[in-house]
C-alpha cells in the first residue's frame, strides 16, 4: 500500500527481492497541474508497468468488498509505504504476520503526513526510517527498526526525500528478512518523546522575515519542491527556491529592517532577517520560470523590501 513517489523505491525493492506480491493498493487517480488533467500515482504507474495487479479503493474504512478481498488474498504480510490513509482495525487483523510501516522520521518524533519536510523546517540536524508495526493510531505502533540519517544544512525537502526513500528501502528488506527469520523485536514508542508533522499547505511556504535567517533558509528548502516558500515583492507574489546563509552585513540600519535587500550581486539577492541574513539565489514569480538570481539581479534594487502582499 503506498502512493507517491517515495513508496516507488520500497515496491521496487519487494520487486527486485522476488517477494510474491498479491496486489498493489494505491489511492485513486487525481487531476493534476494547471491542466487539472488526470493522472495515476507513482505507485500505481510502477505496478502496472511490472504487470501487478493494482487496486485503488475510494475508501478503506466501511468498504466491505475492499476488504473481503484482501481477505481471500490471504497474505502474511501487508506492507504501507505513504499510502495516505489511517487503516481500520479490520484491514490491520488481516495479514498474519501484521502489516508493516516504512515511516520517513525517527519516531516517536515526527508522526504524522510530512516528517520529511518538517525534519528540515525545524532545522533537524539528523532523521531516518523507521519500520513499525501498524495500529490504529497515527503512527503509534511498536518500532521495529531504525536507521539515521544526516541531514546537511543546504539539503532540499526534495533531495532529503530521495535518501530516505532509498534508506526506507533498505529498512524494509531487512526488517522483512527479520520477520521472516523469527528474530524482529518490537520495542514500544516513549509517548513523552512524541512530536508530530502536520500536512503541508500552501500557506506553509509564507516567509516571515522577522525570523532568523536560519528559519528563514530552513523554510525554503523545507518547502521546496511542494508547495515552495514565497513572500512578495512590489505586490507580486514571488517564490523564494534557493537561499544560502551568509555572515553579518556592515549596512545601514534602515537596509537591516527585516524583508529588506540590503546587498545585490551576481551570485545573488541578500536580504536582512530578523536576525542575521540570507543570500537569495534562486527564485520565481508567478507564471514564469524559475530563474537563477544571475538572470535577474538587475531587476531589484537595494532598499526595496520583500514581505506583504
Amino acid at each position: 500500500m503506498g502512493t507517491p513517489e517515495f513508496a516507488v523505491s520500497s515496491l521496487n525493492m519487494l520487486v527486485r527481492e522476488g517477494h510474491d506480491i498479491l496486489a498493489v493498493v494505491t489511492q485513486a487517480d487525481k487531476p493534476k497541474g494547471r491542466g487539472k488533467k488526470v493522472s495515476c500515482p507513482p505507485v500505481k504507474e510502477y505496478a502496472e508497468k511490472s504487470g501487478l495487479q493494482v487496486l485503488q479503493p475510494e475508501k478503506v474504512r466501511n468498504n466491505e468488498e475492499f476488504i473481503t478481498f484482501l481477505k481471500e488474498l490471504s497474505p502474511d504480510v501487508m506492507v504501507v509505504v505513504a499510502y495516505g490513509k489511517i487503516l481500520p482495525r479490520e484491514i490491520i487483523d488481516i495479514p498474519a504476520k501484521g502489516c508493516i510501516n516504512v515511516h520517513a522520521s525517527l519516531l516517536p518524533r515526527y508522526r504524522g503526513a510530512a516528517p520529511v519536510n518538517w525534519a528540515i523546517i525545524n532545522g533537524e540536524p539528523v532523521t531516518g526510517i523507521t519500520t513499525m508495526m501498524i495500529d490504529e493510531g497515527l503512527d503509534t505502533g511498536d518500532i521495529l527498526l531504525k536507521r539515521e540519517l544526516e541531514i546537511p544544512e543546504d539539503m532540499t525537502g526534495g533531495e532529503l526525500g530521495e535518501k530516505l526513500a532509498a534508506l526506507g528501502a533498505e529498512v524494509l528488506k531487512e526488517t522483512l528478512e527479520m520477520i521472516e527469520a523469527g528474530t524482529i523485536k518490537r520495542i514500544p514508542q516513549r509517548e513523552e518523546e512524541v512530536s508530530y508533522a502536520p500536512v503541508i499547505t500552501k500557506e506553509t511556504g509564507l516567509i516571515d522575515w522577522n525570523k532568523t535567517s536560519r528559519d528563514v533558509h530552513n523554510l525554503v528548502r523545507g518547502t521546496n519542491p511542494w508547495p515552495g516558500a514565497y513572500t512578495f515583492y512590489n505586490g507580486k507574489r514571488v517564490k523564494i527556491w534557493r537561499t544560502m546563509l551568509v555572515g553579518e552585513r556592515d549596512c545601514p540600519d534602515d537596509l537591516k529592517k527585516p524583508g529588506t535587500i540590503c546587498m545585490k550581486k551576481r551570485e545573488g539577492l541578500v536580504v536582512a532577517c530578523g536576525e542575521g541574513f540570507v543570500q537569495v539565489t534562486e527564485l520565481q514569480f508567478d507564471g514564469c520560470r524559475k530563474l537563477c538570481v544571475e538572470e535577474c539581479w538587475h531587476n531589484f534594487s537595494v532598499g526595496e523590501i520583500f514581505g506583504g502582499c
